[in-house]
C-alpha cells in the first residue's frame, strides 16, 4: 500500500483490523500518553483519538507499535528500499542508471522529491494553541511534539538535496516560551541542523525551518533513518513512500504538502531559552538546560489534519521498533562502514546508547600460546568513533573462536565475555569524554566517560550460578546478594550521598571480599539500592546497571591495581546506585491511571485491549 496520507494510512490499518477509534473524550494533559502507554504494553493496536480536549484536530498513535505492524505499513515498498540502502557505497547509482539496477532504479526515479507551486489546496493557517497539546509525564515542562520531522537546509548549499530531515523533539508550551510565538528545540550541535545552524550564524543570519507533522509513515521513519552518504532523508521518505516527496516554498520556507501539520520559523543566533524536562527514553526526565528556541513564522493544517504522537520512557517502547526497524533495513551496512565488525548491537533495554555489544574479528594474534584482544581493540575505537555509537558508555567486544557468537543474545555474549576477560589486562578506559545528552550519570552535560570489555580466546574460569559464600560475609551497610546471571552477583549497598564517601565504602567491601579468599567464578559484582528489583528481570539489571553508572567514576576492583597507566583488579564492582544528581525516574500518575480505566472497562473503546500481557 502506498499511502499518500496519515488518512489513508489510518483507513487501511482499521480495515484489517490493527487500528481502534477511540470515541470518547480525552485530555492531550497526559491522558492521552497513559492510554497509549497501557495500550503499546498490552502489544494492543494503533490508536485513533478522536475527541481531543481542547483541539479540533484527532491524533493517531502507536503506528509503530509492533515490528510486524510496521512492516504491514511498508509491505508494498520494503524490499525496494532495501535494495536502494544494499547500493551503499553509491546509492544513487540507482537513480543515475536504472537499467542496471532495474527494480532499485524504478524505485529510486519515483523517490525524486517534486517541486510543487503555491501553498497545497485545503492548507488552511492556524497556530500552536490549535493542536492537541500532548504532554506525556506529569514533570514535562509541557506540551511537545514527539514525532517532528524538523527540516533545514545548508544555507552554502540551499535546496532540498542538500537538506535535512531530522527528529529533534519541539516543545510547543510551558517554560519561558510565548505562547503560539515561539517553540524550543532540542538537539546537539553535530546533528545535520546544529550544522546548518552553525554555518548561518557564521553568516549573521537566522536559519530558517520547518518542522512537518504526519503525513504518510514514510516521512515519519525517513527523520531517525541513519542513511549513507549521499542518500537524503527526502529521498528516502519517497523510496518507502513509493511516491515522490511533494513540496513548494512559501515566505521563503519549504511546506510538504502531504504533511498533516507544518510549523515554520526561524533559529537566531545565540538565541536560547530553558528546555525541558522531559520523560526520555533511558526511563528519566532529562532535565532543563538552554536550548535553541525557534521563533514561529505561520503554522498550517490540512483539511482533515491527524497529530501523529509517541510516548517515549524506560525501554521497550514504540521506538524499540524503529530501531528494529532500522537494523533491519541497514542491514549489515555497520559491516561495510567499519572493517572487522561483524555485528553490533545496541541493547535497548539498557537505554540503547549506554550499552553496546559487538562481534569482530581476531586475526592479529592467530599463533599466540595464549590469544588476546588486539584487532579487537583496533574496531572498539572504530565504533566509539563512529556517528551515534560514539555515545556509548559501555562496550563488549568479542570475537568468534571455537563457535558462533551472537550479539543479539545478550546473556549470552555476557556469559562469553566473563568466561574469558582477563580482569588485569582487558579493561580499557576512555575519560573525560563525550556521552549521549540525555544520560544524566557522567560528570555533566555531555560529558562522562566510556570502558571496553574486550575478551577473546578459550574459557579461563566457570562462571557460578549461585551467590558465592564470599558475599555473605559483608562489612555492615551492604547485604541482600542476589544473582542476575552466572558470574554476575548484586549486592544492596547504603544509600550513596557523594564519591568521597563512595570511595570509602567500596574500599571497605572490596578488603572484605579479598579476605574471603578468590571469587574468581564472580568475576562482576553490581552494587545497587534494591537487589530484588535486579533480579527480578534481566530487563531491569541492564537497565539500572548500565543507565546509573559512569565507569571512570563508578568502576571499582578487588585489589584493584595500574601498571604503566593500565588499572586492573581481580572482581569489577560496578556502582550502580542511584546519585543525588542524576535524573529522576519516570513514575507515571496513579490517578490518571485509573481515570483512564474507564476505555478498557466493558463498554469502552478499548475494552478488548485488555491488560498488559507483559
Amino acid at each position: 500500500m502506498r499511502y499518500r496520507s496519515m488518512q489513508e494510512c489510518v483507513a487501511d490499518l482499521e480495515k484489517n483490523g490493527h487500528l481502534v477509534r477511540i470515541t470518547e473524550e480525552v485530555d492531550p494533559e497526559l491522558e492521552m500518553a497513559a492510554i497509549h502507554l497501557r495500550t503499546f504494553e498490552a502489544e494492543g493496536p494503533a490508536l485513533y483519538f478522536e475527541n481531543v480536549k481542547g483541539s479540533k484536530y484527532g491524533a493517531v498513535s502507536n503506528l509503530f507499535g509492533t515490528v510486524e505492524r510496521s512492516k504491514f505499513i511498508f509491505r508494498d515498498t520494503w524490499e525496494s528500499t532495501q535494495e536502494v540502502i544494499g547500493l551503499r557505497n553509491d546509492p544513487m547509482q540507482a537513480l543515475k542508471h536504472p537499467f542496471r539496477y532495474v527494480g532499485t532504479g524504478l524505485a529510486a526515479r519515483k523517490a525524486l522529491p517534486i517541486k510543487k507551486s503555491g501553498l497545497p489546496a485545503g492548507f488552511e493557517e492556524i497556530r500552536i494553541s490549535d493542536l492537541p497539546m500532548v504532554k506525556s509525564w506529569p514533570k514535562d515542562g509541557g506540551a511537545f511534539v514527539t514525532l517532528p520531522q524538523v527540516y533545514s537546509e545548508d544555507p552554502d548549499k540551499p535546496g532540498v538535496m542538500n537538506a535535512n530531515l531530522g527528529m529533534y523533539r519541539m516543545q510547543l508550551s510551558g517554560n519561558e516560551y510565548e505562547q503560539d510565538r515561539e517553540v524550543g528545540l532540542h538537539y546537539q550541535i553535530h546533528r545535520g541542523i546544529g550544522v546548518h545552524q552553525a554555518k548561518a550564524a557564521k553568516r549573521g543570519q537566522p536559519l530558517k525551518v520547518s518542522c512537518f507533522i504526519g503525513g504518510p509513515p514514510a516521512h515519519t521513519l525517513s527523520a531517525v533513518m541513519p542513511l549513507p552518504e549521499g542518500l537524503s532523508e527526502l529521498i528516502f521518505a519517497g523510496l518507502l513512500a513509493g511516491r515522490h516527496f511533494r513540496y513548494s516554498y512559501a515566505d521563503g520556507y519549504c511546506v510538504s504538502h502531504d504533511a498533516d501539520f507544518v510549523i515554520t520559523g526561524e533559529i537566531y543566533p545565540d538565541e536560547t531559552k530553558p528546555e525541558g524536562p522531559f520523560g526520555d527514553h533511558l526511563g528519566y526526565y532529562s532535565l532543563v538546560h538552554e536550548f535553541p528556541v525557534m521563533r514561529v513564522h505561520k503554522v498550517y493544517a490540512r483539511k482533515g489534519a491527524l497529530f501523529p504522537f509517541t510516548v517515549v520512557g524506560r525501554p521497550p517502547q514504540e521506538d524499540t521498533a524503529f530501531g528494529a526497524l532500522i537494523h533491519e533495513l541497514t542491514g549489515g551496512a555497520v559491516k561495510q562502514e567499519i572493517p572487522g565488525v561483524k555485528e553490533v548491537h545496541a541493547v535497548d533495554a539498557a537505554g540503547v546508547h549506554p550499552l553496546l555489544l559487538a562481534v569482530g574479528s581476531e586475526r592479529y594474534t592467530p599463533y599466540r600460546a595464549v590469544k588476546r584482544p588486539a584487532e579487537l581493540l583496533t574496531i572498539a575505537n572504530r565504533i566509539l568513533g563512529t556517528g551515534q555509537l560514539s555515545l556509548a558508555k559501555y562496550l563488549w567486544i568479542t570475537a568468534e573462536d571455537d563457535g558462533p557468537v551472537d550479539a543479539h543474545d545478550i546473556a549470552g555474549l555476557f556469559t562469553h565475555i566473563l568466561e574469558r576477560i582477563d580482569l588485569r589486562r582487558d579493561l580499557h578506559f576512555q575519560t573525560n569524554t563525550t556521552i549521549d545528552t540525555l544520560d544524566y550519570s557522567g560528570t555533566g552535560l555531555n560529558s562522562g566517560s566510556k570502558v571496553i570489555f574486550a575478551a577473546v580466546g578459550k574459557p579461563a574460569r566457570t562462571l557460578s550460578a549461585d551467590v558465592p559464600a564470599g558475599l555473605t560475609q559483608l562489612p555492615d551497610g551492604f547485604g541482600a546478594p542476589a544473582m542476575a546471571l552466572p558470574g554476575i552477583a548484586l549486592l544492596e549497598g547504603p544509600a550513596f550521598t557523594n564519591y568521597a564517601r563512595a570511595a570509602e565504602e567500596i574500599g571497605e567491601l572490596s578488603a572484605a571480599l579479598a579476605r574471603q579468599g578468590s571469587l574468581d567464578g564472580c568475576p562482576l559484582i553490581v552494587l545497587c539500592d534494591d537487589s530484588s528489583f535486579m533480579s527480578a528481570a534481566f530487563d531491569n539489571f541492564l537497565w539500572a546497571a548500565f543507565t546509573r553508572s559512569n565507569p571512570s567514576h563508578d568502576i571499582h576492583g578487588v585489589n584493584a591495581s595500574v601498571e604503566y597507566k593500565h588499572w586492573g583488579c581481580d572482581n569489577i564492582i560496578i556502582d550502580a546506585r542511584t546519585k543525588p544528581h542524576q535524573a529522576p525516574a519516570l513514575v507515571p500518575d496513579p490517578e490518571v491511571a485509573e481515570h483512564i480505566g474507564r476505555l478498557f472497562a466493558p463498554g469502552g473503546s478499548l475494552e478488548k485491549v485488555g491488560r498488559p500481557v507483559r
